[in-house]
């Protein structure tokens, strides 16, 4: 966990939002440790790496705030306050998601040259071939893909 490596994943995360229809992204930046470090107390990451990310973000206009504990950014994300989370972890970021739309996440993965999305649950190896597998998610992922590919060629277009 660098701030390098956190700065380009919001400055990813507000490309995505661009890709999304978002023209200027709210996005939430979680802490790392219980209630975002509570200044140092839990860790020193928010204070160390998280924050100066943010501010290198915000410098380069993007609207940016955190870190943020993550126990609540969520459901202020869902409230309406962020367009997007940043998350600092794989399960941070996809328990809240799945508890949301467990059949309607999808996963869109940032920096590729290539437009990559795919069902937020997983593979699913423990149902194939049952007959019991849900088809919502995969829909949902080729509708976001499409929905890029529309956008990008609309920009183009400009």
């Amino acid at each position: 966990m660098t701030r390098e490596r956190i700065l380009r994943t919001i400055e990813l995360a507000a490309e995505a939002g661009h890709m999304l229809g978002i023209h200027q992204p709210r996005i939430g930046v979680a802490g790392l440790n219980p209630h975002a470090g509570e200044a140092g107390l839990f860790g020193d990451e928010e204070q160390n790496e998280i924050a100066p990310a943010v501010n290198n973000a915000k410098q380069k206009g993007i609207d940016v705030t955190g870190p943020w504990p993550a126990d609540t950014l969520f459901w202020r994300a869902v409230n309406g306050e962020f367009d997007l989370v940043v998350a600092m972890y794989h399960d941070q970021g996809h328990v809240p998601v799945k508890l949301l739309g467990f059949d309607a996440g999808v996963n869109i993965s940032l920096g590729l040259p290539i437009i990559r999305t795919s069902v937020d649950h997983g593979t699913a190896f423990d149902i194939a071939g049952k007959g019991i597998a849900r088809w919502e998610s995969m829909g949902t992922a080729i509708t976001v893909a499409a929905e890029i590919v529309r956008r990008r060629q609309a920009s183009r277009d400009l």
